[in-house]
């Protein structure tokens, strides 16, 4: 499964990106992050169902210095093209 994910709260800056492809990589997922222009952080990921959920999960928590405040979550076509292991952009 493909999903894209959107994190809002303090979460640039503060080693995000970084614990976002530790634990994708972790959990055997492929895929990107990236900041975005409004503050947020964005991931897009592909791999089973299980590892995107606890992925999800672990969005939520973040790096200690983040403060997470939301979480959007939709699923993706298979048609757009990401990385073969996880990239930070």
């Amino acid at each position: 499964m493909r999903v894209r994910f959107l994190v809002a709260g303090l979460v640039q800056g503060v080693g995000f990106r970084a614990f976002v492809r530790r634990r994708a990589l972790q959990l055997g997922l492929r895929g990107y992050t990236r900041n975005l222009h409004d503050g947020r952080v964005e991931a897009m990921v592909e791999g089973e169902e299980p590892a995107v959920r606890a992925f999800e999960s672990e969005l939520w928590k973040g790096p200690s210095m983040a403060s997470v405040r939301d979480v959007i979550r939709a699923e993706i076509s298979d048609a757009m093209e990401l990385p073969k292991g996880f990239e930070i952009g």
